[in-house]
C-alpha cells in the first residue's frame, strides 16, 4: 500500500466523501473484473460488485496496514462477500465430492496466448457454481485447497475434484473456441 492510499484511508475514516471517491475510482475496475469471475453474468457481476464495494466501506476502519495490502485486503472482502451472494442466489448448485485425486492440468501456452481476457472470463462464467467458486479462489485468488474446504464448509477432496473438473472443462471449452 502506498503513502496516499493510508492518507486516503484516514481522510475516508474522517468523513472525507472525496477520498471514498477517489478511493473507489482507483480500485473500481479490478474489483468489478473480481466480480466478474464469481457471478455467472455481467448482471449478476454488477449485483456482487456492488454488495462488495459497500461492505468494503463499511469494514474500512478493520483494514490494519501492518496486516498486508489494501489491494489484498479488499479483494478477501469482495470474494467473502461473492460467497454470500452465490450462497444465498445459487448455493443450491451443489458441490460433487469425487475420490480424483486432482493433479495440476497444464495450461498449454497456445491456448492461453491465442484468446482475450474478456473470452476467459465468459468461459469461467459459463461454469457450474462449485467449479467457478474454487477454480477462481485457488488460481485467481490464491487461496489452498484447506483455506477454501474451510470457507466453503467442503471437504479437501472436493475442492481438489471440483478443481480438477472446472480445469478439464475449461480446457474442453477452449479447444471449441480455437
Amino acid at each position: 500500500m502506498n503513502q496516499d492510499d493510508h492518507l486516503l484511508i484516514k481522510k475516508i475514516l474522517a468523513g472525507d466523501k472525496s477520498a471514498s471517491k477517489i478511493l473507489y475510482e482507483q480500485n473500481e475496475p479490478y474489483w468489478f473484473r473480481l466480480c466478474l469471475r464469481y457471478g455467472r453474468n455481467r448482471s449478476e457481476a454488477q449485483d456482487i460488485f456492488q454488495e462488495g464495494v459497500v461492505k468494503v466501506f463499511q469494514v474500512l476502519d478493520k483494514f490494519d496496514i501492518k496486516r498486508g495490502t489494501f489491494g489484498g485486503w479488499s479483494n478477501r472482502v469482495i470474494v467473502n462477500e461473492a460467497l454470500k451472494y452465490l450462497k444465498r442466489h445459487q448455493w443450491q448448485e451443489s458441490f460433487e465430492d469425487l475420490s480424483l485425486t486432482a493433479a495440476t492440468m497444464p495450461w498449454p501456452e497456445s491456448i492461453i496466448e491465442k484468446i482475450t481476457a474478456r473470452e476467459l472470463i465468459e468461459l469461467v462464467q459459463k461454469l457450474p457454481l462449485g467449479y467457478r467458486v474454487v477454480f477462481n479462489m485457488y488460481e485467481i485468488e490464491g487461496y489452498s485447497h484447506r483455506e477454501i474446504a474451510e470457507t466453503l464448509g467442503i471437504s479437501v477432496g472436493t475442492s481438489k475434484s471440483q478443481l480438477y473438473k472446472a480445469k478439464r472443462t475449461l480446457q474442453a471449452q477452449l479447444k471449441l473456441l480455437l
